[in-house]
């Protein structure tokens, strides 16, 4: 074989780019349904959240704000309840809410993936653990409630760790699922191979566990905007789950939905933003299918 066909065939076997792996999902996503189906439920819900409250006006549902009122108090430079896009205090709490959870969630992150990886790891150490972790989980944010205004001073460091224990749990049995998850062949082939335990460790749990590990990611940070919400009802002054309450308290009730959108759409984006990281890290499961 001569070295240009050499070189050529060397490029033609060489794994796609980050680029080609990305447009790659991307055209996959847009040639399938699930995107217009998406797209068609969000619009059936607003169509049928119109119905009951605005057109047909059911009973049970005549106090609740229609669509058309609360995009109207949204959009408003003067709005009635004083919260809308124009206004400053709108996005301070949003900011408020996103700094919480972020805190919250990264250091789940950092506390709760080595905690799973361990568990899943070390048969000893998960049986210290495990039975504690299953008792302090099934617990409701809620009844954290008085005892993290006891443990920690000031209101926001409570509602911080609210936030990160509806995390925590969530992050920490995923990534034991992870590690549970591979196959035992792995392991006896690295010993074989002479692998000690740190290589194990970096070469067959890591990799392994990843994928398992970047889904908890997204159900952790779903439950830390949940677990957030409790906390700023209870104890908070700014965020949207303070704004929730108290919009409720002052017969406010299109801002109770415009902070419950609002919550929605950003929980949303750190779930969508999160499994954005997790398939750039894992793009050798796209390459393969892209080959």
């Amino acid at each position: 074989m001569s070295t240009a066909s050499a070189a050529t065939a060397t490029r033609n076997d060489a794994a796609p780019s980050s680029l080609e792996v990305s447009l790659f999902c991307l055209r996959e996503w847009l040639k399938s349904a699930a995107p217009y189906l998406n797209l068609l439920g969000i619009v059936g819900f607003i169509f049928l959240w119109y119905l009951l409250t605005e057109r047909l006006k059911v009973p049970w549902f005549n106090k609740l704000p229609g669509p058309v009122g609360v995009y109207q108090e949204w959009v408003s430079p003067d709005p009635s309840y004083g919260i809308s896009l124009y206004t400053p205090e709108y996005y301070q709490h949003i900011l408020t809410s996103i700094w919480r959870v972020l805190q919250a969630f990264f250091l789940a992150t950092f506390l709760g993936v080595p905690v799973g990886l361990m568990m899943g790891w070390k048969k000893t150490f998960k049986d210290y653990t495990f039975p504690l972790l299953e008792t302090l989980r099934p617990i409701p944010m809620l009844a954290w409630v008085p005892l993290s205004i006891l443990m920690w001073p000031g209101r926001e460091a409570s509602i911080i760790f609210l936030t990160f224990l509806g995390s925590f749990f969530a992050t920490v049995l995923n990534t034991l699922l992870g590690v549970e998850s591979i196959d035992e062949v792995y392991f006896r082939a690295a010993h074989s191979l002479g692998a000690r335990p740190r290589h194990v460790f970096l070469k067959v749990i890591l990799p392994g566990a990843l994928p398992f590990i970047f889904t908890g990611l997204q159900i952790s940070m779903g439950f830390a905007w949940f677990s957030l919400v409790a906390g700023e009802m209870l104890a908070g002054e700014y965020g949207l789950g303070y704004l929730i309450w108290n919009s409720f308290i002052m017969v406010q009730y299109p801002v109770i939905v415009i902070a419950m959108v609002t919550l929605g759409v950003i929980g949303w984006l750190s779930s969508a933003l999160i499994r954005m990281v997790g398939d750039r890290l894992m793009q050798w499961k796209v390459r393969e299918e892209i080959r």
